[in-house]
């Protein structure tokens, strides 16, 4: 496990898709959080949690190149993030979808491959079978020609998931795609990423609010609170000791028999059991 300032995080290593060393994060005249160090290899499950506004998505942004770090360095595949790099797909927190929205599932999944606004752009066959493909990847091909506006919660999360997979990135970024979704369609969303995880080798980051949901697929955590960071394995950041460190004040974990954890002593319990 890393906790904010420890060196014990080897990074650099060729087969790390991505690596941070001593990065903090933030703007120009705040800094959100400081000195982490991670290092995440090809075809892990990562949890990022965290109490509000302690600055998870700004490492989507990092990642995404949208934001240059303050200090340190962030790599991906040993290079600095950029700008629309397709080895990345990424799933926003919020997709602005109108109930009158008539704009097909299948052609939203297009998108994620031509970034073409939607609208009198024709199919290139290499494009609708690449679509198709990821629509059945996530178990959505009945969705296909149905306009986003009627689709549910659960089903356009399974669209946003096929538009960010549609291009065969190695990374999937995941900004809360548990949000107001109920418990079977939070279990089958979860499902369906710790499937393409396994089976196609992406390293996928997924921010959620609750990790208990995801404690039986994760192989990494990133807890980032009190403008610090701790990065580990589950059974390594989740602990009395390295959160105690990591918010500076007294925190007991506790767990239920079925695994799932309690924090106790923080305003936001980020593991409590729901």
């Amino acid at each position: 496990m890393n906790i904010t300032g420890s060196r014990t995080v080897e990074v650099g290593v060729q087969s790390n898709l991505i690596t941070a060393e001593n990065l903090t994060a933030g703007y120009r005249d705040k800094t959100v959080w400081q000195g982490a160090n991670f290092a995440f290899g090809r075809g892990e499950f990562v949890a990022i949690i965290g109490p509000n506004g302690a600055g998870k998505t700004t490492l989507f942004r990092l990642l995404l190149g949208l934001q240059q770090p303050i200090s340190g360095t962030i790599k991906i595949f040993g290079e600095q993030p950029k700008r629309g790099n397709p080895q990345i797909g990424y799933v926003p927190q919020r997709h602005i979808i109108d109930s009158e929205t008539n704009i097909e599932s299948l052609e939203l999944v297009r998108l994620g491959l031509s970034g073409k606004k939607w609208g009198f752009n024709p199919f290139s066959r290499k494009d609708r079978d690449a679509a198709w493909a990821a629509l059945e990847s996530v178990g959505a091909v009945e969705l296909a020609h149905r306009p986003l506006g009627v689709l549910s919660g659960g089903e356009l999360q399974r669209i946003f998931l096929a538009e960010a997979l549609v291009s065969n990135p190695d990374i999937l970024l995941l900004d809360e795609p548990l949000s107001n979704l109920d418990l079977r369609r939070e279990t089958d969303l979860l499902h369906l990423v710790n499937d393409v995880v396994r089976t196609r080798g992406v390293t996928a980051l997924l921010i959620a609010h609750n990790i208990n949901p995801l404690l039986p697929h994760l192989d990494e955590v990133v807890y980032i609170a009190n403008g610090r960071v701790a990065t580990g394995k589950p059974s390594q950041v989740l602990t009395s000791e390295s959160l105690t460190a990591l918010y500076g004040v007294q925190v007991e974990v506790l767990r239920d028999p079925h695994g799932n954890v309690a924090i106790i002593g923080v305003e936001e319990h980020h593991g409590a059991i729901q």
